[in-house]
């Protein structure tokens, strides 16, 4: 669940709040215009990317890197034509700018279209990638994943509606542009940085004798490191430029500067202040929100969870058998044990047994679908450490899904019998 959560809301925080702005800025600049003008991009954006997410789905296609190298020259050709636009004609609210305008409201909505086409196709691929341990679309499994993506898509969506409403209510109108432009800027620094990534790519490969082949790429090799380092640094100023809009509504709704003839129109204006306030708080807890989930959950759910270190066993030589006594492994915990071949590869193996039963769960800490990334145990469940699934304990030692790879035993004098030719034989699995 949380995994999606924090996915989506990284993947989709950028556009909203950049594509909430810019609808803002075109409606007040232009009018009914600009608002249908910017709508019908919106729309045509959200479906292109319904289109790409349905043929990558069917198709399996796998989109090369030139063509990241593709969008980010669109995303920065139109961020420096609406830079341009804006600064020509975007200052007048409800200008009606007939040209200019219009130039400006064409490249705005293109640019919105182009961020929702390269940001939207992967967040709506994410159902079908869901782990559900063979259970289908009905189960707990899928139920608890798509809770996780449906609610970060809710937070964006609200958050994009009192972002575009503060936008709205905020005075003067001059301060919209630079708070967008301000946005831009910064998210255009991020593509820049990513642009030249499958340039450097192509280049290397194709041994095109360009100044920045080298090793270091020059200044190019750096700008690509440091947005590759901190992607992350462009959706905090994104999520302060919010904020700052906000405070800036909240303090707009603190005072009525208008004139008033009776304590009617008193009424009304103190009304409309109260809207403004609660509108920017609804900004200020959804960046809030936002901000808790990109860093304290996000962090939760990608910390490293250390495994378990292996148990001790007796190993039989002559027998080819390794021994393990059942009164160590029958208190239904995980337990782990490793055996390191002659090749120096270490094979775990799991055992846990199984409630209200007699029998074992065996199998290699390893399975077809996650590899040799291991299982914890965590408030009584065993899970896989990769895809965060939770085992069912009676179904370990039956080969399919997330499900440890099985791995043979036998029960003789009290013991847990592992052939040794087994063990070496799951080498293969921690390579």
């Amino acid at each position: 669940m949380f995994k999606y959560l924090w996915m989506v809301t990284q993947d989709l925080f950028l556009t909203v709040t950049l594509t909430a702005l810019m609808h803002v800025m075109l409606s007040r600049l232009l009018g009914k215009k600009g608002l249908m003008l910017h709508g019908i991009a919106l729309g045509a954006g959200v479906l292109a990317s319904i289109a790409l997410a349905a043929v990558k789905f069917n198709t399996r296609l796998i989109i090369s890197s030139h063509w990241n190298h593709y969008i980010y020259a669109v995303i920065l050709t139109l961020t420096a034509l609406v830079l341009l636009f804006t600064l020509l004609f975007g200052r007048k609210e409800n200008g009606r700018a007939k040209t200019g305008g219009m130039l400006l409201g064409a490249a705005g909505s293109l640019l919105s279209a182009t961020l929702i086409f390269y940001s939207l196709p992967g967040v709506l691929l994410y159902p079908f990638s869901f782990n559900t341990m063979g259970q289908g679309y009905l189960s707990s499994y899928y139920a608890v994943r798509m809770a996780g993506w449906l609610g970060a898509l809710i937070l964006l969506f609200v958050y994009s509606r009192l972002l575009s409403r503060c936008a709205l209510y905020i005075k003067p109108f001059g301060l919209v542009p630079l708070i967008l432009n301000a946005g831009l800027l910064s998210f255009a620094v991020y593509c820049f940085g990513r642009f030249f990534v499958p340039w450097v790519n192509r280049a290397t490969w194709q041994g095109w004798p360009v100044k920045y082949t080298d090793a270091a790429y020059g200044w190019i090799g750096r700008w690509m490191m440091f947005t590759a380092n901190h992607a992350m640094l462009f959706i905090w100023i994104m999520a302060g430029i919010a904020a700052v809009l906000a405070i800036l509504l909240f303090r707009q709704g603190m005072a009525i500067k208008e004139p008033y003839d009776n304590p009617a129109q008193l009424r009304k204006l103190k009304a409309r202040n109260r809207h403004w306030r609660r509108v920017a708080v609804g900004v200020l807890l959804c960046v809030a929100l936002a901000v808790v989930i990109l860093t304290a959950v996000k962090a939760n759910d990608t910390k490293q969870v250390e495994l378990s270190a292996p148990e001790a066993y007796t190993v039989d030589q002559e027998a080819g058998v390794i021994l393990v006594p059942m009164e160590n492994v029958s208190d239904g915990h995980l337990h782990r044990f490793e055996y390191k071949t002659d090749k120096n590869i270490s094979v775990r193996w799991i055992v846990v047994k199984k409630p209200n039963s007699a029998s074992f769960g065996v199998g290699l800490d390893a399975c077809e679908v996650c590899g040799n990334a291991g299982y914890f145990e965590r408030s009584g469940q065993i899970i896989c450490k990769r895809c965060d699934v939770v085992m069912n304990i009676n179904t370990i030692g039956f080969k399919g899904g997330c499900n440890p790879i099985p791995l043979s035993y036998e029960v003789k004098d009290g013991q847990l019998v592992f052939s040794l030719s087994d063990i070496i034989a799951g080498e293969k699995e921690f390579r």
